[in-house]
């Protein structure tokens, strides 16, 4: 049975949704492969609604605007994709026509035609008539390439060489005795010219092979470029005409082409502002959809709860409030007296003192004789948030339980009764504190800690838990470039802890090359036997033979095979591919003194917290984003003694490499890390191997994003509020935008409202 959720719970739910990184090299940073992270999960979360609706007995098709049928029509529509193409395109997400007139080039070849091998240079791409001599395939039982011998008009000898399944093709492409015309690059291998993998071969003249500037599509394994080319081609033969969304003024200032003329020069690569045409359109579909969403939660009603200041007069916490956490309780005390239900992200520097600011706003809610809930993403860090907030709320007499999926029998059911009554003021816990089994007497405020690790269903659960929808509070520890807030949280009000506590100990941090391992692992020796604890961090989990890319990259699994037959026992093993309760068992044994050394990837970036940890070593520093070892350089330094962080680096470091690791030695400021490494990456180079994850935007680059977003939302916020919203006739084109990019349910929720 599928349950139909209420269209404004829903779109609450998918404005704060987020995909977490899968775990392959470097975990997730905010930026992958140039693009903006953690914003595309909102079409994600759309399709998997609309899915939903469809089983529920409702049509998506019905919903949308049928101008967009024909982009909404499966691949299988077009001539020449068959069940063998399908998991190709599959692969790279190219399911339906629209995303093969999305999928733009990732760069343009410009070829010359040459009359002989002579007039062309090594390294260049080429167009040349050769006539092939001879066809020379690999020994039987061989992995060796299939060569064609082929010659020019003057008689000199050039290889073209295909690898894998690719050969199969070679015969018929290029008898022996024919001349084809061949469009390649042109390389040396040994004493031969060769093209390898050939882009086009024909029997026509040069004239006729297309042209000349060419687009190269990202491939999977079965497709090729010319194929790619004529599905791409035949997309967008389909394109309908739309009416137009951007509002006139800001058209005419940046001379950008109609919608469809700009895709089809996006394809061809002669209009530059083709391309920044079509990134402002995902843009502004993604904060007017935003924009919705902040609208409705106004108009929603909620419960106004306003403390007397009892509760919290009874803290006697051993330090000051920062004037950062001050503000931010002021703010987070103001939107909770409203009935329209607070949706605001605090984001705070690592050690900046969320949980204090987090601690205030849910006494509040019981000081307003409501309950409150605090949702962790993993057990450990539901145990160590119970534990610091059941310490401070000690002299207030407020009751705390924690909730997780190991509590069992009498001790579970004294929970959910305490929780139905209202004798349990607080919970603690991970997603089972949002099952169908938990009810609440009166649940009125919800915070949801490192919220990017939540899905949409599990938010969606706990909000319909309360009478009326709860005050909701996220955090995160990620520090965002001001710049970007807007395209990641556009749909909340945020508060900034951008200040540390008086007191708290620099973190020294040293970088190392990787050539002084066994020096480093005789430190971490020294550092054991002095009673404390350290972290090593890996980039991946496992080593990968045979993919070059992959196969120098630190793994996790080798590292603690070594370091354990050094240390025996003292060494335990964390990454994301391990069972829940292997990982939680290790997990605990560290947290516990039990284990000296944790050896890990990037899973311990949040949620860990040993004071007695003082050492950090991260092993190929360089392929990490800065933002992650900044997080992760943040699990040490959480007690009162000394802490290092050690980076160890890689012999090929590039300037930009080192310029990233230098800025981590000169400061601990999350923020102005994330400022400079904006500043230093521009538009999108990493400091090492591409990052993993989801990506962000599809169409929109960091440099597009950073340039065109503020005006976008301004577009978007003027639509709202002069023109009419989506009732004008620019709205109309406005809901046409929306469903194109999947952010549908912005118009959804008009309905619903």
């Amino acid at each position: 049975m599928v349950a139909i959720v209420e269209p404004a719970d829903h779109v609450i739910g998918l404005a704060r949704a987020a995909v977490p990184g899968a775990e392959l090299r470097a975990g997730e940073t905010l930026f992958k492969g140039g693009r903006v992270g953690h914003v595309d999960h909102l079409a994600t979360a759309s399709r998997r609604f609309n899915s939903q609706t469809r089983k529920a007995g409702g049509s998506e098709s019905n919903m949308r605007p049928e101008a967009l049928n024909p982009l909404f029509a499966e691949v299988q529509t077009l001539e020449g994709v068959g069940p063998k193409l399908m998991k190709p395109l599959e692969k790279l997400g190219l399911t339906r026509v629209k995303d093969l007139a999305y999928h733009l080039p990732e760069r343009f070849v410009s070829r010359r035609a040459v009359a002989d091998l002579d007039s062309a240079s090594e390294g260049e791409q080429v167009i040349i008539a050769l006539n092939a001599i001879e066809h020379r395939a690999p020994r039987a039982g061989s992995r060796g390439p299939y060569r064609v011998l082929a010659q020019d008009t003057k008689g000199n000898v050039c290889s073209l060489t295909w690898f894998g399944r690719a050969a199969y093709s070679a015969k018929k492409l290029v008898p022996v005795g024919e001349t084809r015309w061949v469009a390649g690059r042109l390389d040396r291998y040994g004493d031969m010219l060769q093209i390898v993998h050939p882009d086009h071969i024909e029997e026509a003249s040069a004239a006729h092979m297309g042209r000349l500037s060419e687009p190269v599509y990202r491939l999977s394994e079965g497709l090729t470029q010319p194929r790619i080319a004529d599905f791409v081609e035949q997309a967008l033969a389909r394109l309908p005409e739309l009416p137009e969304w951007i509002e006139p003024g800001q058209l005419a200032r940046s001379g950008w082409p109609t919608w469809a003329a700009a895709l089809r020069l996006a394809h061809e690569g002669t209009e530059p502002k083709a391309h920044d045409r079509l990134a402002y359109d995902e843009l502004l579909a993604n904060s007017l959809a935003l924009l919705l969403v902040k609208a409705e939660g106004r108009r929603r009603r909620g419960a106004a709860l306003v403390g007397d200041g009892a509760l919290r007069a009874r803290l006697q916490l051993p330090f000051a409030l920062t004037g950062a956490q001050a503000r931010s309780i002021a703010e987070i005390e103001g939107d909770m007296a409203q009935e329209a239900p607070m949706l605001r992200l605090l984001q705070g520097d690592v050690g900046a003192g969320k949980t204090v600011v987090a601690l205030n706003a849910m006494l509040i809610a019981v000081e307003a004789g409501k309950q409150a809930a605090l949702l962790a993403p993993t057990e450990i860090l539901a145990r160590q948030h119970f534990e610091t907030l059941r310490k401070m709320l000690g002299p207030t007499g407020v009751e705390i339980a924690l909730l997780t999926g190991r509590a069992k029998g009498r001790e579970r059911e004294s929970i959910l009764m305490g929780l139905l009554n209202g004798s349990i003021q607080m919970l603690v816990g991970t997603h089972a504190i949002f099952q169908d089994t938990v009810n609440y007497r009166d649940l009125g405020l919800v915070v949801i800690d490192e919220q990017h690790r939540f899905g949409v269903a599990q938010r969606l659960a706990l909000a319909a838990k309360g009478r009326r929808a709860p005050h909701t509070l996220a955090m995160t520890a990620t520090p965002i470039p001001r710049s970007l807030t807007l395209a990641q949280y556009g749909e909340m009000d945020v508060s900034r802890l951008d200040e540390l506590p008086p007191g708290r100990q620099a973190i020294e941090t040293l970088v190392i090359p990787q050539a002084r391992m066994e020096e480093m692992v005789a430190g971490v020796e020294r550092h054991l036997a002095s009673g404390q604890q350290a972290y090593w961090v890996c980039p991946m989990v496992r080593e990968i033979d045979g993919v070059p890319d992959l196969a120098d990259i630190a793994a996790a699994e080798a590292r603690y095979a070594a370091l354990k037959e050094r240390f025996g026992d003292a060494v335990v093993l964390v990454h994301g591919q391990l069972r829940p309760e292997m990982k939680d068992a290790a997990m605990e044994r560290f947290v516990s003194g039990e284990a000296r050394l944790l050896i890990a990837t990037t899973v311990i970036e949040v949620g860990v917290d040993v004071p007695n940890a003082t050492l950090m070593v991260i092993e190929q520093a360089e392929r990490f984003g800065l933002a992650q070892l900044h997080q992760l350089r943040g699990r040490v330094g959480r007690g009162s003694l000394k802490s290092r962080c050690v980076l160890l680096r890689g012999d090929a470091l590039s300037e930009m490499g080192k310029a990233r690791l230098a800025l981590m030695r000169e400061t601990q400021d999350g923020f102005r890390i994330a400022e400079e490494d904006l500043a230093l990456r521009g538009g999108g180079e990493l400091l090492g191997t591409r990052q993993s994850g989801e990506a962000g935007f599809r169409i929109a680059d960091l440099e597009q994003t950073q340039r065109l977003l503020e005006t976008a939302h301004a577009d978007a916020r003027l639509l709202m509020e002069r023109d009419g919203g989506l009732t004008s006739p620019r709205g109309e084109a406005a809901r046409i935008l929306l469903y194109l990019f999947e952010r549908d349910w912005g118009v959804q929720l008009l309905r619903g409202g």
